[in-house]
């Protein structure tokens, strides 16, 4: 019989993710399928209700729903529960139980395709959702020296900065994304990331900063939004010699790492890399 796995959220019009998936399992042979399921907020609590009793194999957890799907799942994993965030969801013999695969695959594609080794660095970060906390986490933990949050809902970020000071040993402070103060703090960064949805498809003609920030030549410019492959912030980092990098890598990694969950085999990493891609120049 047939295997289900899936992603919520809402919009999904930009996830690549069921093409990925999809070609992973054909590529293993693998009795499986991956779809997408756009959930309304108001619909979110029954809807895991549903994939619970459908038998679900698992299912992938997108914006908006990182956090709020967190009290409607039996269990987290550690490092989800640190996060406050899932975005990978495994149906245990009717036990869903939720990982962060976000943060493993966003510190590994740092390390490997942005050649960017976060300890003793100063990081700025865009945006304070589900995806910022699993960055900021992974980021603390590996030894960063400071970390500069900025939202344009300033409480959110302040809440994240003062969460990461009391679980981590790392310098770190709250902006408004207004705040002149951010030019400065991006002068002396090292890494800038953007963790927001801003410059995602169909919007590609914003940017998660003002036209008037400048960045820097010495700059890693890592955006967690992969669709489109250079968004408008990578776009101005490449125009002042920085290192520019898309968070297709990011997809790529935790999506293997849920793809393992589900089905216990070692994911395809280069066959879902090049369907992934594909998908983005149709």
């Amino acid at each position: 019989m047939k295997k289900v796995v899936a992603i919520i959220g809402y919009p999904l019009g930009h996830s690549v993710s069921p093409v990925m998936h999809n070609a992973a399992f054909k590529q293993l042979g693998l009795d499986y399928e991956y779809v997408p399921m756009e959930v309304e907020p108001k619909d979110l609590k029954e809807a895991i209700g549903g994939l619970k009793a459908l038998h679900i194999a698992g299912f992938n957890v997108t914006i908006p729903y990182k956090q709020a799907v967190i009290p409607l799942i039996d269990k987290c994993t550690e490092l989800a529960e640190t996060i406050g965030a899932v975005n990978t969801v495994q149906n245990q013999d009717g036990t869903l139980i939720g990982y962060n695969t976000d943060a493993e695959g966003f510190i590994d594609s740092l390390k490997l395709e942005a050649r960017f080794l976060p300890k003793g660095k100063n990081v700025v970060i865009i945006g304070s959702g589900g995806a910022s906390r699993a960055v900021c986490t992974m980021l603390a933990r590996e030894g960063v020296k400071s970390l500069t949050i900025t939202d344009v809902l300033p409480q959110k970020a302040l809440d994240l900065s003062e969460y990461l000071k009391d679980n981590f040993s790392v310098s770190s402070r709250a902006l408004d994304n207004s705040d002149p103060i951010l030019q400065r703090e991006i002068n002396h960064a090292n890494l800038v990331v953007n963790t927001s949805p801003i410059g995602m498809e169909p919007k590609t003609d914003a940017c998660p900063i003002s036209d008037d920030i400048e960045l820097h030549p010495g700059l890693t410019v890592y955006d967690l939004v992969y669709n489109p492959k250079e968004t408008k912030l990578l776009k101005k980092a490449k125009q002042v010699g920085a290192n520019a990098v898309s968070g297709l890598g990011m997809l790529v990694r935790q999506g293997a790492l849920a793809f393992e969950l589900w089905t216990g085999q070692q994911a395809p990493l280069e066959t879902m890399r090049e369907a992934a891609e594909a998908a983005l120049k149709q």
